[in-house]
């Protein structure tokens, strides 16, 4: 057997992705994500601690009681955290609907999802409540409510019930996704837009009255694929197929390879975090800079979440 291998192939080449021959797959080192894994690196915090637990986004939080009425300047710092890391993690924090709908008002207006019941005395909670007989289908990569004018600047969820296995939440960090682009790529979606549509997702659950009701309500709407985040000024993708229908400009099949393309990029786990639940979990996500992804594989076990919504402004380039 002939051996001509003395040393590691990569050697000598520069640290780079490459494409497998045949395949929109790409190999190799992701060296887009090491200045922001650097940077978070050396982030610190007056009023509580932070772990971070992925490469560029999510942080584990501890000294904070979210069941309490917290100083001003803590709701400040916690602000500038979800920026920072895009997705916040607390542990152990035993919220009730009305303290869970106190913390999440602080951050701004909440939303009222006209699809999805609250199942409790707080219309803002939605509830997501998963058995033998209703089952999670939450496990798509997506940001929320984006068929919405105004979709959610984030969004605070409760654990109330998990399984002991299964049930993780997984989110993608899309200012990653958008740099690891291709410029000839970036170039080409860069004045284009999505239109977003509720019907994708829940038009199955109305009759049509109901649907003639909420499409005057909620028509479809046009968002950037790329948009500029309002508080950072960072560019990141805004775009996933469980809303987006179709792209102005193309006509129906390219536009969704494109969509699908974009799409992908938050499949690779180095633009991701993964979160084990347990009860009285808290996880708070900047619902643009961030998408996330429900995995449904705890069937037929129970899962019950609750989630308020907070109003951000229209996404715009």
């Amino acid at each position: 057997m002939s051996v001509i291998a003395d040393k590691d192939p990569a050697a000598g080449f520069t640290p780079r992705t490459v494409q497998l021959p045949g395949y929109p797959v790409w190999s190799g080192p992701f060296t887009h994500v090491a200045a922001e894994r650097d940077r978070l690196a050396l982030l610190s915090w007056q009023h509580f601690d932070a772990r971070q637990v992925g490469a560029t986004l999510g942080a584990e939080i501890s000294g904070v009681d979210l069941t309490t009425e917290l100083p001003n300047a803590v709701i400040v710092e916690l602000r500038q955290a979800l920026h920072e890391y895009k997705v916040l993690f607390f542990r152990d924090q035993s919220l009730t609907p009305e303290r869970h709908v106190a913390f999440a008002r602080r951050f701004g207006t909440l939303e009222v999802h006209p699809f999805i019941p609250s199942n409790t005395a707080q219309p803002e909670l939605v509830r997501f409540e998963k058995s033998a007989q209703v089952g999670g289908f939450e496990n798509a990569w997506h940001h929320d409510v984006t068929w919405r004018e105004q979709p959610s600047m984030g969004a605070v969820l409760h654990a109330i019930s998990v399984p002991p296995i299964g049930g993780d939440t997984l989110f993608a960090d899309m200012y990653a996704a958008y740099d690891a682009l291709d410029e000839d790529t970036r170039a080409r979606i860069e004045n284009l837009d999505a239109v977003h549509d509720f019907i994708r997702a829940f038009g199955h659950m109305l009759n049509d009255e109901q649907r003639e009701k909420m499409r005057a309500e909620h028509p479809a709407v046009a968002h950037p694929l790329v948009c500029t985040h309002a508080v950072t000024g960072r560019k990141h993708l805004y775009v996933n197929r469980v809303f987006a229908d179709r792209i102005h400009g193309l006509d129906l099949e390219e536009g969704r390879e494109l969509i699908d393309r974009l799409c992908r990029t938050a499949d690779a786990p180095e633009h991701q975090v993964r979160l084990r639940w347990e009860p009285d979990t808290v996880a708070f996500w900047d619902n643009r800079a961030v998408q996330h992804y429900a995995a449904s594989d705890y069937w037929p076990q129970v899962r019950i979440m609750e989630r308020a919504s907070i109003v951000g402004p229209r996404p715009a380039r």
